[in-house]
């Protein structure tokens, strides 16, 4: 299972009047555990940034005036997230900038290029109704160390959101089905130590134990004295 947890920084809030893409961060996770295959990519937009962005993410236009474009690194990027679910906390408004830019380059939407898109923000919406399910308030609840964001930073929100949807999906994963020898494809119970049980064993009251033997004396009549229960008590 490849995931991919995707973060993007941006120079506004709206594509569709030509805000673009300044930086984009992307962690991997295969079979639930980091890799450390990830890549990062900052983006000369061929625009100005917001001053209400800058002050988010702090990449100045001068910062960003001599990296690639979109175009340049498309490829590269494309290519790392096939196949791959990909994991985008609020996905709406990163796969809608992302479209975008591919719209500019006359390619498929950013779905036909990856297995799947799953929002972790809708994720923690199901899980904690009512509650902010910013990245900032998630981390806090889930005890993950975000004490190094005093920006945001589109590789260091991804890494943060693989930690937070590890937390938000712990209870997910079997606590009897365990993965067998190494190369043998086969699933094998995981064993149970049953001594640790404490059962508890309620004794039947006089009128109980007198309910019953009426209940096995009509049972005994209606077959014809032919119970086994009794030819065992016999025995």
């Amino acid at each position: 299972m490849r995931q991919i947890f995707l973060d993007t920084e941006t120079t506004g809030l709206s594509p569709e009047s030509g805000d673009r893409v300044i930086e984009i961060g992307c962690v991997e996770m295969v079979n639930r555990r980091l890799t450390g295959n990830n890549k990062h990519f900052y983006l000369n937009p061929e625009r100005k940034n917001s001053e209400d962005a800058v002050k988010i993410h702090g990449l100045t236009d001068e910062f960003l005036a001599d990296k690639p474009l979109f175009a340049a690194i498309a490829d590269e990027l494309m290519d790392y997230l096939a196949g791959a679910e990909i994991v985008i906390h609020n996905a709406a408004f990163d796969v809608g900038f992302l479209n975008e830019e591919l719209r500019r380059l006359g390619r498929p939407r950013f779905a036909e290029h990856v297995g799947r898109i799953t929002d972790s923000l809708l994720m923690a919406r199901d899980l904690f109704p009512g509650k902010s399910n910013s990245l900032d308030s998630l981390c806090k609840r889930l005890e993950v160390d975000n004490s190094n964001r005093t920006l945001h930073g589109a590789l260091l929100d991804a890494g943060l959101l693989a930690e937070v949807y590890i937390n938000m999906t712990r209870g997910q994963e079997s606590l009897v089905i365990d993965v067998g020898s190494e190369g043998s494809g086969e699933l094998a119970a995981a064993p149970i130590d049953f001594s640790t049980f404490q059962l508890v064993v309620l004794e039947p009251t006089p009128e109980e134990l007198q309910a019953h033997e009426g209940v096995l004396a009509e049972l005994d009549k209606a077959s014809g004295q032919k119970t086994l229960w009794r030819q065992l008590q016999s025995a």
